[in-house]
C-alpha cells in the first residue's frame, strides 16, 4: 500500500494531486502556534488539559513536548482527564520521521513555553460568552504580525505547514465561521461533542455584532490564534506553499482569509479522517464553501494500534490538534511511508512515553 491510498482528497481534488505533485520534491516547515481562549474555561467545553486549572499548561506544554519529547511546565505530557494523550505525539512522530524542522511561535498563550520561539507580545483571547474577544486594534496587530512572521518564514521553505494548539478553539471557531455567514458545524476533542452547550454559547456571542466588518466579527467573537495564522496565510502563500494543518480551527482561519485576502493557488488543508468523517461537524462540504481549494485527509491507521491511548483518537477523542493531519500528511509525502510504517512509529513513541510516566 502507497501513502496516498490512506489520503482522501475533497474540496478541489485535481487541486489537490497538484499540491502534492508540487511539494513532493521540495522542503517543509512547520510552524506551531500556540495560543489561549478564556472560552475554554467555560465547563465541558474542552479536554484539551487533565482539569480546569491545568487547561491553560496545554499549549506550551504541547510545545515542549515536540522538542524535547517530554515537558518542562507540567509534569507530564497534556492528556485528558483519563489519560488520553495529546495530539502532538502523533505531530512528534510525523516531523520526526521525515526530518522536518519546526518552528513554535506563541500568539496570544497564557503561559509561555521553555524553549526558544517567537514572541508576538499578543494578549490572550477573553470569554466570548461574557464579553469581547479583543478589541479590533488587537485583531489588526495580529494579522499584521501574522504577515510579518508569514512572509519570512515562507521564504526559507518550499512548503509552510501551519497548525495550532488553542484548547477551547473550536468554539470560537464556531462563532467566527457564523459570523461570517457559513452554515458551520464543528468538532470537537470528545466523542460526545456538546453541541448544545458551543451553539449556546455562540448564539450569544453572536447577538453582541453590530458590525458585518470582518475585523470587527473576530474582535468580538473570535481568538487570537485566527487572525494570526490568516495573516501568515495571507502573506505565505504569496510566497510558496501553504499547508493549513488541522480541521474546525483552520477552516475559520480560511474563512477570514477569504475576507481579507490570500492566494488559493498556493493554499491547501490537510487533517485527520478522523475529522473529515465526522458526523457532528460539516468540514468537507465547509472548506468547499469557503474557499476552491484541495483539502486533504490522512487516516493514520490508528484504529490498529495495541495501545487503547492511540485507538482513542479514531474512536473521537482529540481527532486532531497540533497539526497532526497535516504533518502526517507532510510526513508520507516526504518519506513515502504509509499508515502501517507510521502506526509503527507512533506505537514506539506512546511505548517510550508511557513507559517513562
Amino acid at each position: 500500500m502507497t501513502y496516498l491510498e490512506n489520503f482522501e482528497f475533497f474540496g478541489n481534488v485535481s487541486k489537490a494531486q497538484d499540491f502534492i505533485h508540487a511539494i513532493k520534491p521540495g522542503n517543509f516547515l512547520f510552524s506551531l502556534v500556540i495560543s489561549y481562549t478564556e472560552t475554554c474555561e467555560i465547563p465541558g467545553i474542552t479536554f484539551a488539559g487533565a482539569d480546569k486549572d491545568s487547561i491553560k499548561f496545554t499549549p506550551p506544554a504541547d510545545a515542549e513536548y515536540l522538542y524535547y519529547g517530554n515537558c518542562k511546565t507540567i509534569d507530564k505530557i497534556p492528556m485528558t482527564p483519563d489519560g488520553k494523550p495529546t495530539p502532538a505525539i502523533l505531530t512528534k512522530t510525523a516531523l520526526e520521521s521525515s526530518s522536518i524542522p519546526h518552528i513554535v511561535i506563541n500568539s496570544g498563550s497564557k503561559i509561555s513555553p521553555q524553549l526558544p520561539f517567537i514572541n508576538t507580545g499578543l494578549s490572550y483571547g477573553r470569554n466570548i460568552l461574557v464579553e469581547s474577544a479583543m478589541s479590533d486594534s488587537q485583531v489588526s496587530q495580529a494579522v499584521n504580525y501574522g504577515r510579518i512572521v508569514g512572509r519570512n518564514l515562507a521564504s526559507m521553505t518550499d512548503c509552510l505547514i501551519i497548525g495550532e494548539s488553542i484548547p477551547g478553539g473550536t468554539t470560537t471557531a464556531l462563532a467566527i465561521l457564523r459570523g461570517l455567514g457559513f452554515k458551520a458545524k464543528v468538532s470537537s476533542s470528545i466523542p460526545n461533542n456538546p453541541v448544545e452547550l458551543k451553539n449556546a454559547i455562540v448564539n450569544s456571542a453572536l447577538e453582541r455584532l453590530t458590525s458585518d466588518d470582518p475585523y470587527n466579527i473576530m474582535a468580538e467573537v473570535g481568538d487570537p490564534m485566527i487572525p494570526f495564522v490568516t495573516g501568515m496565510l495571507s502573506a505565505a502563500s504569496e510566497i510558496t506553499k501553504v499547508m493549513l494543518a488541522g480541521g474546525t480551527q483552520m477552516t475559520a482561519v480560511l474563512a477570514f482569509a477569504s475576507k481579507i485576502g490570500f492566494n488559493e493557488k498556493n493554499t491547501a488543508i490537510g487533517t485527520t479522517s478522523y475529522i473529515s468523517n465526522d458526523d457532528s461537524a460539516n468540514f468537507k462540504s465547509l472548506v468547499s464553501e469557503i474557499a476552491d481549494i484541495p483539502a486533504i485527509a490522512v487516516n493514520p491507521g490508528l484504529e490498529n494500534s495495541q495501545f487503547s491511548g492511540l485507538r482513542a483518537f479514531s474512536q473521537g477523542f482529540a481527532k486532531e490538534g497540533v497539526g497532526a493531519g497535516g504533518s502526517i500528511i507532510a510526513s508520507m509525502i516526504k518519506s513515502g511511508n504509509n499508515s502501517t510504517n507510521f502506526l509503527a512509529l507512533a506505537e514506539k513513541e506512546y511505548h517510550r512515553l508511557f513507559t517513562l510516566l
